[in-house]
């Protein structure tokens, strides 16, 4: 491969840009490190954009040779139309989160800094770094260091407020992520050892489907599966997001677990031969089928709003599996529709969740708790915060105009179409169940406040729930929305570099 194709360059700028902002952000301090995290999650968002636009205008994934050396020898980063739709979704996201922050996290003139906001700048720019290059890298090894950085990153902001309780969950996070990287890197060693090379697109021009190669994606596979929580590996999640604070939630449901799904993406689509592919892929939606099912139902019955969203997501990721039988069955057409599908409901469902944590944390910072059945005048209290919950719930459950919607129809008519109708009865049971939940938080927080000597609405609120974080939140749930009114030929970005699209 050349050093460089057109616009490579800016795939380094987007892997510098937050390391170097971290880096100076942590020797000039507090004030500083607010100012330089929003300016860089700023200029990266437009990164992000240029990136999509130059994969969209080149028909072809952008690449950059690390230090002029190609692979084997050196390192390679790599964007396709997949990569740019998520780093264009993450780059947003965090950008939205950075400004929710700004209430809870600022150092105004005259006070003293505080360890907290510094850290939760530094390491939010840790996040960002790390998921740009969990998204661009072309090698599998240097896919799990970038994958490691952003489980210290992501667990760094979860603990902040420094609960014993968040320690606690947080660990179990912690411990189900290392089991995670023990098997990823047990398998990029077998890898590693039958082709000499592990970098992806030289993988998939020599994988063959014996032992050792289907062993390794089997570990590597499960050890992914670990880090994103995917049924019934998903024990370490709802603790974890339901006692982080709301920013850390956001970032965790929204944007951390797509990471991994991406890499086996690579891993099952690119690297593996498609025989052994296609072999695999009904396991891994019947895991993701078991996600969607007993995620909503155990999300139905949770009595605090921030564990019902935190089941929610392991629900939600489940639909993210479905995509791998349809995308590798039937005609070029319904394969392209299934991919589109899959991609459309990571990149809506990240802005969705994002939108429910933050909104879910304000409630919960307005009213003073989180109890679904004491939710009586959230409505009235912080009504920004209901309408976006609801807007984001729209969107999981699947309901027009939304991008959920458009994300689950087209999954839903690729599994009708290549005759796989039992995904087509999960996902309609899966948004029948979503909105039961949904409906439970929209009802109880629209019904009238309890009667007490201070009236709910009348009280001042407090600063997390100024109109500000509120509207970000909102923010969040209207792309959310928004995604499902673009015309489907707008979403061929996602489409480029795709193994058997039509270049």
């Amino acid at each position: 491969m050349s050093p460089a194709t057109p616009g490579g360059s800016l795939l380094v700028l987007a892997l510098i840009l937050p390391v170097a902002a971290m880096l100076v952000a942590f020797v000039l301090g507090g004030r500083a490190a607010e100012r330089l995290a929003l300016a860089a999650l700023g200029l990266g968002a437009l990164l992000a954009m240029l990136v999509a636009a130059a994969v969209y205008r080149a028909g072809a994934p952008l690449a950059y040779a690390v230090g002029g050396w190609a692979p084997p020898l050196g390192l390679a980063l790599r964007a396709d139309g997949v990569t740019a739709a998520m780093l264009l979704t993450a780059a947003l996201v965090l950008l939205a989160v950075a400004l929710f922050g700004r209430t809870g996290h600022a150092t105004p003139p005259g006070l003293a800094e505080a360890r907290a906001p510094f850290a939760f700048w530094c390491f939010l720019l840790a996040l960002s770094a790390a998921l740009a290059a969990a998204f661009l890298g072309g090698d599998l090894f240097n896919l799990f260091v970038a994958l490691e950085m952003l489980t210290f990153a992501a667990l760094a902001l979860a603990c902040l407020e420094g609960k014993p309780s968040q320690f606690r969950s947080e660990l179990r996070y912690l411990l189900f992520a290392l089991i995670g990287s023990v098997l990823y890197l047990l398998g990029t060693v077998l890898l590693y050892g039958g082709y000499g090379t592990l970098d992806i697109a030289l993988l998939a021009g020599r994988a063959r489907a014996d032992a050792p190669t289907l062993l390794a994606a089997a570990l590597m596979t499960a050890g992914l599966a670990a880090k994103m929580a995917l049924f019934p590996l998903h024990l370490w999640l709802p603790p974890a997001h339901a006692g982080a604070p709301p920013a850390a939630s956001a970032v965790l449901s929204g944007l951390v677990v797509k990471a991994s799904f991406v890499l086996l993406l690579r891993l099952w689509f690119w690297v593996m031969p498609p025989l052994a592919a296609a072999a695999a892929a009904p396991l891994l939606a019947a895991l993701g089928a078991a996600a969607i099912l007993a995620g909503s139902l155990v999300a139905l019955r949770q009595a605090r709003l921030k564990l019902l969203v935190a089941y929610s997501t392991v629900a939600q990721i489940g639909y993210l599996f479905l995509m791998f039988p349809l995308a590798l069955a039937g005609d070029a057409e319904v394969a392209a529709r299934a991919w589109l599908g899959g991609i459309l409901q990571a990149s809506s469902h990240a802005f969705a969740k994002a939108a429910m944590f933050l909104a879910a944390g304000l409630i919960a910072g307005a009213l003073g708790h989180d109890r679904i059945a004491a939710l009586g005048g959230a409505g009235r209290a912080v009504p920004v915060c209901v309408v976006a919950f609801g807007l984001a719930g729209l969107s999981l459950m699947g309901i027009p105009p939304s991008g959920g919607f458009t994300a689950k129809w087209l999954l839903l008519t690729s599994a009708v179409a290549t005759g796989q109708w039992w995904w087509a009865l999960v996902i309609v049971g899966g948004g029948v169940l979503t909105g039961g939940y949904v409906y439970r938080v929209l009802a109880g927080s629209l019904t009238a406040p309890p009667v007490t000597d201070a009236p709910i609405g009348d009280a001042p609120l407090p600063a997390a729930a100024s109109r500000g974080p509120q509207l970000v939140a909102l923010a969040l749930a209207l792309v959310s929305v928004g995604l499902g009114l673009l015309p489907l030929a707008s979403f061929g970005l996602v489409q480029v570099g795709r193994l058997g699209a039509a270049p």
